[in-house]
């Protein structure tokens, strides 16, 4: 089975948020010098893909769109156990929304070579876009399962484990898919080996940009944005205490009306 997974690079979502800054200009979160991570939904991904290659053989190859600086996240995935990377890094993706992402990955994906299965974290952890990945397999003329939390190939055919809001759904499927993933206990990324850390430092990985891909000026940066982020700001969070006077069960009223009144309860 040929599998690619596509990661994304972000600043660590984990950072506190006092060391958050917005670019007013850009609207997108500014680096200023913050460790960048792959987006942890991707890497559950990436941990189905390996999952599955030790399962039932084939290879596993990671693709990124974005900065250079995202050569040390498919370095990361090469250390995990992929096969090979490429990055699809150009100015001219600057400013692309998810349409245009998707037609860049679509192309570099198909550079690659045909796959049967493509993986994708079911959303960023800085967006917490979830449309890349369906609007890649509608890219790719292929079906998509969204919100996977569990992949069991069984002759020939994948077994998927759906998570929806009144618990899981089975879905069974033959090749080739889309599939997003969810974190689950049994994806938990794998940490790399430092003997395989240093092997993919020394790895060659392609870039390649949008004219080696063949994709259209029209259909990539801010020219073919069919949607636009308008504002973004950081949440304020503000709290006021009040004491309440009276014996308790008095108190206790007081805080019921309260409630009422914001129509809390």
């Amino acid at each position: 089975m040929r599998i690619v997974v596509c990661v994304k690079q972000i600043i660590d979502p984990e950072l506190p948020a006092s060391q958050f800054r917005i670019d007013a200009e850009s609207k997108r979160q500014r680096a200023n010098g913050h460790p960048l991570v792959i987006s942890p939904y991707d890497e559950n991904a990436l941990e189905v893909a390996l999952t599955l290659k030790e399962k039932t053989g084939g290879t596993v190859a990671v693709v990124s769109a974005g900065e250079p600086s995202a050569i040390s996240a498919l370095r990361k995935g090469l250390a995990m156990g992929a096969d090979e990377a490429a990055l699809i890094s150009d100015p001219a993706l600057d400013g692309s929304d998810a349409f245009g992402l998707a037609a860049a990955l679509a192309r570099g994906i198909q550079k690659l070579g045909t796959p049967d299965l493509v993986l994708c974290g079911c959303e960023s952890g800085d967006w917490a876009d979830r449309t890349v990945g369906p609007i890649l397999a509608e890219a790719l003329n292929i079906p998509c399962v969204s919100f996977v939390a569990q992949v069991e190939a069984q002759d020939g055919r994948l077994r998927m484990r759906r998570v929806v809001e009144e618990g899981y759904e089975i879905w069974e499927g033959a090749p080739p898919l889309l599939l997003t993933i969810l974190s689950h206990e049994s994806n938990v990324p794998r940490y790399p080996k430092v003997k395989d850390i240093m092997t993919a430092s020394r790895r060659s990985i392609p870039t390649w940009s949008a004219a080696d891909l063949g994709v259209e000026a029209g259909d990539i940066g801010k020219a073919a944005m069919r949607t636009e982020v308008q504002q973004l700001t950081l949440p304020s969070r503000e709290s006021r205490c009040e004491l309440l006077d009276g014996e308790p069960a008095q108190q206790v009223a007081t805080l019921i009306t309260k409630l009422r009144e914001r129509k809390a309860i």
